[in-house]
């Protein structure tokens, strides 16, 4: 359903040559990196109170696309406007968790536990972290084994939603980080998500794997959770230099619409440089262009999700 065709390149083309010709022009409405005209997001409202949370799925079972870094950054972000937020470390490689400072491989009790464990309780589990109103439920390779424990339980599907349904009156948004395929983990995720968050790279190989990963949310929908839909996509690693991801660009643009994000992600050095330190890129340069860019795209979240 979204895979490009070489004839729509040209087409790609003349909207990039657009793009930076209404910039070089000061065009009145300048257009941003998605080609479409600049919005200004207002600073979000102050809340009193906290809860039910919005669960989001940060899903796309394309490796290396940014999935965990975006996971990181909007949450704190998300944080630092005083919503309260929970990251679900749902990936057995335990990235969300090392790139937020914890041990994770001597950690006893990870997401795992909860899962598998139906009288163990999330409080055991969760994390504080170093953000103000961020917390952690954490993974380790201990996850790997939870698709086998599970299969033959009833409601496999469900296990996830039974696990978060106690705590979500204190928290304004869940997100969950979810591994790069589309196993029962993920489908976990999906069942108790209200919608789901897709980091896609800038290039063309990413945009063809969406037509499998909408394909799978419709098919949650139908058969699991009918709450469950697109909340948007967030374009990462984008490079407006090169002429492949603008083309790649135009082309999202075109299938999805509005449900682009109008903020978009540049490929930068700093990203790595945080996950050494273990901290978000809005607390270890607070001041850099991806900074702000998650800053952005918080508003975004927040002025689509009302709260």
């Amino acid at each position: 359903m979204v895979t490009p065709q070489p004839s729509q390149a040209e087409q790609a083309h003349q909207d990039a040559l657009s793009y930076v010709g209404n910039l070089e022009s000061g065009h009145d409405v300048p257009l941003g990196p998605t080609g479409r005209p600049l919005r200004d997001i207002p600073e979000p409202t102050p809340v009193s109170s906290h809860g039910p949370a919005r669960v989001i799925a940060m899903c796309n079972q394309k490796g290396g696309v940014g999935k965990t870094t975006s996971t990181i950054n909007l949450g704190a972000s998300l944080a630092d406007y005083g919503r309260r937020v929970l990251l679900v470390d749902l990936d057995p490689q335990g990235a969300l968790s090392a790139g937020l400072g914890v041990a994770h491989h001597d950690l006893d009790l990870t997401v795992h536990n909860l899962l598998v464990e139906r009288k163990r309780s999330i409080d055991d589990v969760l994390m504080r972290t170093r953000i103000e109103g961020l917390d952690l439920l954490p993974s380790n390779i201990d996850l790997s084994a939870a698709e086998i424990q599970l299969v033959t339980e009833v409601a496999r599907e469900q296990t996830l939603g039974r696990v978060l349904d106690p705590v979500l009156d204190r928290y304004d948004y869940v997100l969950i980080d979810c591994q790069p395929s589309l196993g029962l983990l993920t489908v976990n995720a999906l069942a108790c998500a209200d919608s789901v968050i897709i980091p896609m790279e800038c290039e063309f190989f990413s945009l063809r794997g969406l037509a499998l990963l909408n394909d799978t949310i419709e098919k949650v929908h139908d058969r699991l959770n009918p709450k469950l839909s697109l909340e948007g996509i967030v374009v990462t690693m984008f490079d407006v230099r090169t002429l492949h991801a603008r083309e790649v660009m135009s082309r999202v643009v075109e299938v999805f619409g509005d449900l682009v994000y109008h903020t978009v992600i540049n490929r930068t050095v700093r990203f790595p440089e945080t996950s050494v330190a273990g901290e978000p890129i809005t607390t270890w340069a607070p001041n850099s262009g991806g900074a702000e860019a998650y800053r952005a795209l918080a508003r975004e979240v927040i002025h689509r999700c009302a709260r």
